[in-house]
């Protein structure tokens, strides 16, 4: 009876398990936020809700085939060196699982019966509540059977929790996948907000200089002539600097997609006077004007 293998074989097992449902559940709660979006929610919490896919997304492709391979192993082994049972170290580590989950459906029951006494039930809190029960308690259930022997004459059976619990992996990962940007498309995005923080950057460089010169450079180059000049990303059209008047000037990029509304409204210092840098596909340029009350006499 080798207890050492079968013992860090079923850790593993349990650890990329409680790493995958954790990663499904954030999954589908995101997907849930955004397909149920609360009037009350930002930007912010949109985007927060597509991260949190991208990384489950990520989480799962690893560790989702992990678990089942492990698991596949773990049992090949109990079957042909155990006879279908759990040594006794791996035992405790089944046991201690199924409190774990018994807790979680307790828990998850408590809840709901509150946010009902109260009023407070929503379709997106329902769907999160019915997708903890589904997932936590097809764990539970499995090692519930599983710590039983019952799979040890019905391999069969086993396969069909296997096939279950992976197409609904693999749906939620399609499905995941449709909420969120290309890769190709998350990288343009994240140009566009490099390029805003450059012009934000040329706009603090002019104020300054304006400060000191009381009087608006004529060119870029001008602010930056210690080095350090911005520069549109490879394959954009460069930034433009123009001067509409004595204090008044022009930033001007191209921008592969829209902003959102209020992508950039809690990054704006006040120092900006709250002015937008929000833009549409396409070049854009922002319109600046110098604070007065910042010249020297």
């Amino acid at each position: 009876m080798n207890t050492p293998k079968h013992f860090v074989i079923q850790l593993g097992s349990l650890i990329a398990l409680y790493i995958s449902i954790t990663s499904l559940l954030i999954l589908v709660f995101s997907i849930t936020n955004l397909k149920f979006p609360d009037e009350a929610a930002s930007y912010w919490e949109d985007e927060n809700a597509r991260e949190a896919i991208r990384v489950s997304i990520a989480m799962l492709v690893v560790f989702f085939p992990t678990y089942l391979g492990l698991t596949r192993i773990s049992n090949q082994s109990r079957r042909k060196e155990l006879h279908g049972k759990y040594s006794t170290f791996a035992k405790w580590l089944v046991y201690l699982s199924l409190l774990v989950s018994a807790g979680i459906l307790l828990t998850d029951l408590v809840v709901l019966i509150n946010f009902f006494l109260n009023g407070e039930i929503t379709q997106r809190f329902l769907v999160k509540v019915f997708a903890l029960l589904v997932i936590v308690g097809a764990a539970f259930q499995y090692y519930a059977l599983d710590i039983r022997n019952y799979f040890y004459n019905r391999v069969k059976i086993s396969f069909y929790f296997a096939a279950g619990a992976s197409v609904m992996v693999l749906a939620s990962l399609i499905l995941g996948y449709t909420y969120i940007e290309t890769p190709a498309e998350v990288r343009e995005m994240r140009l566009d907000t490099q390029q805003v923080d450059d012009l934000r950057n040329v706009y603090w460089q002019v104020e300054e200089s304006y400060r000191v010169h009381s009087v608006l450079p004529e060119t870029m180059e001008d602010l930056y002539l210690d080095g350090g000049l911005p520069e549109a990303p490879t394959g954009r059209e460069a930034y433009v600097y123009k001067v509409i008047d004595d204090t008044t000037f022009e930033l001007c990029a191209t921008f592969v997609h829209a902003s959102q509304d209020d992508e950039f409204s809690r990054v704006a210092p006040i120092a900006e006077k709250n002015y937008n840098w929000s833009h549409q596909t396409g070049e854009k340029c922002f319109t600046r004007t110098v604070r007065m009350e910042n010249t020297s006499n």
